[in-house]
């Protein structure tokens, strides 16, 4: 299939994504091929664990793309997304150039402003992720768990996201060629700012149900036992649904799950192995607790 091709339209990228192992449903497949035929940026929220991330990372694969990540946390700035400059490498051509002058006073070196013009050149600019983006485009700009971010930085991005450029006071401006295809993830930790909100296309991720999540196990993960693929999507889906967990485990950890029993030669699901390999679907003692009180039912269910 032709690069161009893949994006015809949402049913043909639901089936290319699927030959990179993700499995998208209609309305996912259909958000993101309008924010990529309308060059909007895409912010998708649901729990962590749901296939948030690794979308950006299967269209990236699918269109033969870079993937420039960037990963947000609190205290994240702008200069931190954007670029720097290599200060070791302007110091060292400093004194690249003391030394010429020193080894031959007749050699003309250049006045201040034509050495200072040196010093901030591109070859000593160290790009970050939005600006590399912007650079590097066609590319997938993934913006994970943006709530992570505070409100400046928010703030920063959106200006980013409206004008595709970047101002270097030393440079000047840099646009992108062409828009990337920009991703933007959030746990929902916190509300998200409305005018980010609305320069996005926007799409809330289940946990899948039953036999789409089988379908994903099957996919990503051939070798492990049928039976004991459908015996762990069970039993994960009960979870979310009966267990009242303080983090229901995701699609992640039930590929967590079946490789470590997997990996341990199981072929089914007992109590037993089901108790000694729970760190790979849930992540806190209170959960891990409660699961381990009802194992028995749960997996006679």
């Amino acid at each position: 299939m032709q690069q161009s091709d893949v994006m015809a339209d949402p049913q043909v990228l639901a089936e290319g994504l699927a030959t990179t192992g993700y499995l998208s449903d209609e309305g996912l497949a259909t958000i993101t091929w309008l924010a990529h035929t309308l060059q909007r940026p895409l912010l998708l929220e649901g729990e962590p664990g749901t296939g948030k991330t690794a979308l950006a990372e299967a269209l990236a694969q699918l269109r033969g793309i870079p993937l420039v990540r960037l990963q947000c946390y609190e205290g994240i700035e702008a200069s931190q997304a954007l670029y720097d400059w290599d200060f070791p490498r302007q110091i060292l051509h400093l004194r690249v150039v003391e030394a010429a002058a020193m080894a031959d006073p007749d050699r003309k070196v250049g006045d201040v402003a034509e050495l200072e013009h040196e010093l901030f050149d591109e070859r000593f600019l160290q790009s970050r992720p939005v600006l590399r983006a912007l650079q590097e485009a066609p590319c997938v700009l993934l913006v994970d768990e943006i709530d992570r971010a505070d409100d400046e930085f928010e703030a920063f991005l959106l200006e980013v996201l409206s004008s595709w450029s970047v101002s270097i006071p030393e440079l000047g401006t840099i646009r992108a060629t062409e828009p990337p295809l920009v991703v933007l993830t959030s746990n929902r930790t916190r509300e998200l700012h409305d005018a980010l909100k609305r320069r996005c296309l926007y799409h809330w991720i289940e946990h899948p149900g039953m036999d789409r999540e089988l379908a994903i196990v099957r996919t990503r993960l051939p070798e492990v036992d049928e039976r004991l693929a459908a015996e762990v999507v069970g039993v994960v889906q009960r979870l979310r649904a009966e267990a009242d967990l303080v983090k229901p485990p995701g699609v992640a950890e039930t590929l967590d799950w079946a490789r470590a029993l997997h990996a341990l030669g199981a072929s089914t699901l007992d109590p037993q192995v089901a108790a000694a390999t729970l760190g790979a679907a849930v992540k806190y003692r209170e959960d891990a607790d409660r699961i381990r009180a009802s194992l028995d039912r749960m997996l006679a269910g």
